[in-house]
C-alpha cells in the first residue's frame, strides 16, 4: 500500500475535491478513505506536468488504482502497452510498470523518450534467463524457433524469433512452428505459462525453468479454499502453477480475465493473480464481489505517485536500448504484434 504524503507545495484543498469528484467516486471503493486526500494533490500535479511536458503515461494492469485510474492515459496488459507504444505520437512516454515493459516501449518507439519512475522495478522472469542461455538452447535444439514471453530483457528478445504475451502465446507458437517447418519450439522463460500453452497445441515445447515470483506462490489449497469458503468462481493467470490452473474455472491473460467476467457476470470471483488487477477490475464490474487470494508484485509497487512526478519533473530514468539489440528485438516484437491478440474466452 502506498502512503504518498504530499511534499511542501503540494497540499490538499477543497477545490481539488470538487474538481476530481468523479474520479473520487470511482476510487472510493478501491482505496482506504484516508488515502484519497493524500493522493489527490499528486494526481493534480502530475496531470498538469504531463500536459506541460507533452508526455503520455502508460500504466500496466498491475499498477495500484490511484495510478491506473488517477494519472494514466493508456492502460492495459503488456500487449496493449506494446501496441500503444508502437502507435504513440507523444514526445515522452512514462511507463508505469516494470523495466522490460519500458524497454519494449523504447524498442517499438525508438524516436520517443521513454522514462521509468524507478529503475529497480524489475521482474523475476526477465532476470531468470540471459542471451547466452538462449544461444545455448539453440545449439542444443537446432532448427527449433525461439518464442520468448514479453517478460524478458531486450537482449533475450534480440536472440528470439518472436515474442508473445499470455494473450497470444498459443497463436505465436503455432505461427513460428509453421513458418520454420519444425514440430518443436523453444518457449521461454516461464515454465508454468509453457505448461498452459502445451495443453492447447500439438507442438512440442522445450521449456526453461523461469517463474513469476508473484504467481508461483499460489497453491491449489488456496484455490479450493476460495471456492469452498466463498462459493467463488476461480480465474487464474497462466503464470500460476499447473495444479492451481487445474482448479480454475478459467485460465487466461489479464485481458482475457476481463472478457470472461464480462461474459459470465459471476456473483463472486476469486482472481488468482496480482492484487491490483482485482482492484482495477472491481471498478469495471461493481456488481461482482471479488474475493482476493492475491499477491502484490513488489516490483510494480515500486512505482508511486511521487516518483512519477519526479520522473516528469526531472525527465529522469531514461531507458536506452543499444541500436543493434533494439533492431533485432524489434523484429521479434513486430512478429508478436502481427499475430495480434486472439484471446481464448
Amino acid at each position: 500500500m502506498h502512503h504518498t504524503a504530499a511534499r511542501p507545495g503540494l497540499s490538499w484543498h477543497p477545490e481539488l475535491e470538487a474538481r476530481y469528484a468523479e474520479l473520487g467516486a470511482k476510487l472510493e471503493p478501491l482505496l482506504p478513505c484516508l488515502e484519497w486526500p493524500l493522493h489527490l494533490p499528486w494526481i493534480d500535479a502530475i496531470r498538469a506536468l504531463k500536459r506541460e511536458r507533452g508526455a503520455v503515461i502508460m500504466a500496466h494492469s498491475y499498477q495500484s488504482p490511484e495510478i491506473f485510474h488517477g494519472v494514466a492515459d493508456i492502460t492495459g496488459d503488456s500487449l496493449a502497452l506494446a501496441q500503444a507504444a508502437a502507435d504513440c505520437d507523444a514526445d515522452i512516454i512514462v511507463l508505469c510498470g516494470v523495466h522490460f515493459m519500458a524497454e519494449t516501449a523504447k524498442i517499438l518507439a525508438p524516436g520517443r523518450t521513454v522514462l521509468i519512475p524507478d529503475l529497480e522495478a524489475g521482474c523475476s522472469l526477465a532476470s531468470s534467463i540471459t542471451a547466452a542461455d538462449v544461444r545455448e538452447l539453440r545449439r542444443l535444439h537446432p532448427g527449433a524457433p525461439v518464442v520468448s514471453y514479453v517478460n524478458t530483457t531486450a537482449e533475450v528478445k534480440a536472440e528470439s524469433d518472436a515474442c508473445c504475451t499470455s494473450a497470444n502465446a498459443v497463436q505465436v507458437v503455432e505461427a513460428m512452428a509453421a513458418e520454420s517447418g519444425s514440430e518443436r519450439v523453444i518457449f521461454l522463460p516461464d515454465r508454468f505459462l509453457g505448461h498452459h500453452v502445451a495443453q492447447h497445441t500439438a507442438i512440442e515445447l522445450v521449456l526453461w525453468d523461469g517463474r513469476c515470483e508473484v504467481h508461483e506462490q499460489f497453491t491449489a489449497q488456496q484455490a479450493r479454499h476460495a471456492r469452498e469458503r466463498f462459493d467463488a468462481r476461480l480465474v487464474a493467470h497462466p503464470e500460476c502453477p499447473p495444479e492451481v490452473q487445474a482448479e480454475a474455472d478459467f485460465v487466461g491473460s489479464t485481458t482475457a480475465m476481463g472478457a470472461w467476467l464480462e461474459k459470465e457476470q459471476p456473483q463472486r470471483v476469486a482472481l488468482i493473480t496480482e492484487c491490483s488487477m482485482a482492484d482495477n477490475l472491481r471498478a469495471r464490474f461493481p456488481k461482482v464481489e471479488f474475493i482476493k487470494p492475491c499477491n502484490l508484485c513488489p516490483h510494480m509497487q515500486r512505482i508511486t505517485l511521487p516518483n512519477i512526478h519526479a520522473c516528469l519533473q526531472h525527465l529522469q530514468h531514461e531507458v536506452v536500448v543499444p541500436d543493434d539489440v533494439a533492431r533485432r528485438a524489434r523484429h521479434a516484437l513486430e512478429r508478436m504484434l502481427a499475430v495480434g491478440r486472439r484471446d481464448r474466452v
